[in-house]
This record gives structure tokens, C-alpha cells and sequence, in this order.
């Protein structure tokens, strides 16, 4: 048996619809928004009583999907630190080829996403950089130039 694609990547959020909106400004579509709670929730994440608000954004003609979970109880904890450097274990950014990196961190910005690092130049064939957005959520950018 293989792996038939990656469906989605789930990132859990305070404000449900600033990150949307952040999302969205990248080029992602929502897809669908709302509550999930109840027993079939409950045995699916090993976490009971749980009440959450969820959204699925989608690369317009792409494979790939953001959910993002708002969970009501029990309440999401918070890790340490909140702005966690790129070399903390676990997932630290999500990473997305844009046509002009330019345009979309312009864009961004206007979310209150700020750069990580500095827009850079690999060689001749791409231009990369790390966006903090909403609740420090990392996004890589990548515009291939060649």
C-alpha cells in the first residue's frame, strides 16, 4: 500500500477568523466553516468534551488544505515560547510557491504578517523568505525563477 496524497495540515488558533482572512489574502479558498463537537470528535483526537469551531481553506486547483480548529473546551494550550525560532522541534512553517513573492508579502503585511528573516536569493533559480502571520504562524514563500 502507498500514501495517496497528503490531505491537509491542521493548525489550532485563537482567532479563528483573522487567520482566514490571512490565508485567504495568500490565495487559499474556504472551503467550509463550522462547529464539531460530540462523541465521533471525541474518539477520532482523544480529547473529551470537546466543542471547536473548524475551517478548511484549499489551493484554488491544488491538492493541498489548511484546517484550522478553534477549540471552545477544552480550552487550546499555549507552548512555550510563543514566537518560537526556526530551530524548535516540532512543525515550524508551511511552505507555498507564490508567482510573485513581492505582491504576496505585500499583501500580507496589511494582515500584520512581518518577515522572519530577510527576502533572499538562492542562486538563480528562486527567491525565499519566512512571513510571521496571525498567532505567529510561519509561512515560507518560495517564487522560482527559472
Amino acid at each position: 500500500m502507498a500514501i495517496q496524497r497528503m490531505d491537509n495540515v491542521l493548525i489550532v488558533v485563537d482567532d479563528l477568523d483573522a487567520v482566514i482572512s490571512f490565508f485567504v489574502e495568500l490565495g487559499m479558498e474556504l472551503e467550509g466553516k463550522g462547529p464539531i463537537e460530540g462523541p465521533w470528535v471525541e474518539s477520532v483526537i482523544g480529547i473529551e468534551d470537546v466543542r471547536q469551531d473548524i475551517a478548511m481553506l484549499r489551493i484554488p486547483d491544488g491538492p493541498g488544505k489548511i484546517e484550522l480548529a478553534k477549540f471552545h473546551t477544552p480550552k487550546a494550550i499555549t507552548p512555550e515560547p510563543s514566537i518560537a525560532p526556526a530551530n524548535t522541534l516540532g512543525i515550524r512553517r508551511v511552505m507555498f510557491a507564490v508567482d510573485d513573492i513581492d505582491d504576496v508579502v505585500a499583501r500580507l503585511r496589511a494582515h500584520g504578517a512581518e518577515l522572519v528573516g530577510e527576502l533572499a536569493q538562492y542562486e538563480d533559480m528562486y527567491r525565499l523568505c519566512y512571513v510571521r502571520g496571525p498567532e505567529g504562524i510561519v509561512v515560507g514563500l518560495a517564487q522560482q525563477l527559472s
